[in-house]
C-alpha cells in the first residue's frame, strides 16, 4: 500500500511539473507568423516577399522534419532568398504552433492535404517545395495530392521509403491511446529536457550543433505534451504509411533533387535518397561529402545554389 502511494505521489508531482513547464514554454514563445484557419484547424505559417520586387517572383515552400518546427528551415534559408523569392514556411500539424486535428495515425498525405488547403487559401504556387527528413515525405505527398501547386521538389536528407526496423520505444508508447496521453503528461517532458542535448548532437553529427540553435528554433516547443504526442503519432505509423505512398512515386514528374549527406546515420541514403532517384522519373541524386542529417545548416551555401539551379 505504501509503495502504491509513493508511485501515485511521484506521478502527481511529474504531472504538476509537466503542466508548469508547459505553461512556461507557451509564455516564452509566441507565433512568429500568421495563424490561418484551414481544413478545420489553425495552421501557423511565415510568408515573406521580396520588398523591392514587383510582379511575379519565384516561390519556395519549406516543410520541416520530425521533432522540429518551421524555424529550423527558416533559420537556414530565409536570409539567402529574402531579396529574390517569395517564401512560405509552414508548421506541420501538431508541431510548432499548428493544430493537429487529424486522425491519430495521420499519414504524410493527410498532412499534405492540410498544406494544400493552406496554399489554396493563400493562392500560393506553383512553388519549388523543399522538404527535410519527414518533411520530404510530405513534400512528395503534396506533389501527389496537389501537383498543380508544385513546380519542383528538393528533398533534404529525405525519409520517403519504408525500412527494416522501427522507431524508438518512447514514440510507440507516446502514440498509444490513454497510456500514451498519460506518458506525455508525466514522464515525457522531463525526460526530453534532459535527453535533448545529446539527441541534437547525434542528429547534427558529424557537424557541431550551431551556437544557440535550440533557442533560435524553440526546441522546447516539442516538449509540450500535445506536440510530443503528435510527433510520436507521426513516427509510430510512418513506416506503414511510406510502404503505401512510395508505390505512387512514379506519378511525380516534376524536376526533383534528392540531396543527402554521405555521413547521415539518422536515415539511410541507400534506402531513401537513392530510392527517390530510382522511383521518380526526373529526380537527380546529390551526395554531399561529410554531411550528416542536417545539411541545411552544415552545407547551406551548396544547397542554396542547388535550389537556385532547380
Amino acid at each position: 500500500m505504501l509503495l502504491l502511494l509513493i508511485v501515485v505521489a511521484v506521478f502527481l508531482l511529474l504531472a504538476l511539473y509537466t503542466e508548469l513547464r508547459r505553461r512556461r514554454i507557451y509564455a516564452r514563445h509566441k507565433p512568429a507568423g500568421t495563424l490561418g484557419f484551414v481544413d478545420c484547424a489553425y495552421v501557423h505559417y511565415v510568408r515573406s516577399r521580396p520588398p523591392a520586387v514587383s510582379g511575379d517572383v519565384p516561390r519556395l515552400l519549406f516543410i520541416h522534419g520530425a521533432s522540429g518546427n518551421l524555424q529550423d528551415l527558416h533559420l537556414a534559408f530565409a536570409p539567402h532568398f529574402t531579396d529574390t523569392h517569395e517564401m512560405l514556411f509552414v508548421d506541420r500539424p501538431g508541431l510548432g504552433f499548428s493544430e493537429r486535428n487529424l486522425p491519430p495515425d495521420a499519414s504524410p498525405r493527410d498532412q499534405a492535404r492540410r498544406i494544400a488547403a493552406l496554399l489554396k487559401m493563400l493562392d500560393f504556387g506553383p512553388a519549388v517545395v523543399i522538404g527535410h527528413s519527414f518533411g520530404a515525405s510530405v513534400a512528395a505527398a503534396l506533389a501527389l495530392e496537389a501537383p498543380e501547386r508544385v513546380r519542383g521538389l528538393v528533398f533534404l536528407a529525405p525519409a520517403t521509403h519504408p525500412w527494416n526496423g522501427g522507431v524508438a520505444w518512447y514514440y510507440k508508447l507516446a502514440a498509444l491511446p490513454v497510456i500514451g496521453e498519460l506518458f506525455c503528461r508525466t514522464l515525457a517532458l522531463p525526460a526530453a529536457e534532459r535527453l535533448a542535448p545529446a539527441s541534437m548532437r547525434n542528429v547534427f553529427a558529424p557537424a557541431s550543433v550551431p551556437e544557440g540553435y535550440d533557442t533560435a528554433i524553440g526546441v522546447d516547443l516539442l516538449f509540450r505534451p500535445e506536440s510530443f504526442r503528435a510527433n510520436a503519432m507521426d513516427l509510430a505509423a510512418f513506416n506503414r504509411h511510406l510502404a503505401q505512398q512510395c508505390r505512387d512515386y512514379g506519378a511525380i514528374t516534376q524536376p526533383a533533387l534528392a540531396i543527402t549527406g554521405d555521413q547521415d546515420t539518422v536515415v539511410w541514403p541507400s534506402i531513401h535518397s537513392k530510392g527517390l532517384a530510382r522511383d521518380l522519373p526526373n529526380c537527380r541524386l546529390i551526395e554531399l561529402p561529410g554531411a550528416g542529417h542536417m545539411p541545411q545548416h552544415s552545407h547551406t551555401e551548396e544547397i542554396v545554389a542547388l535550389i537556385r539551379g532547380l
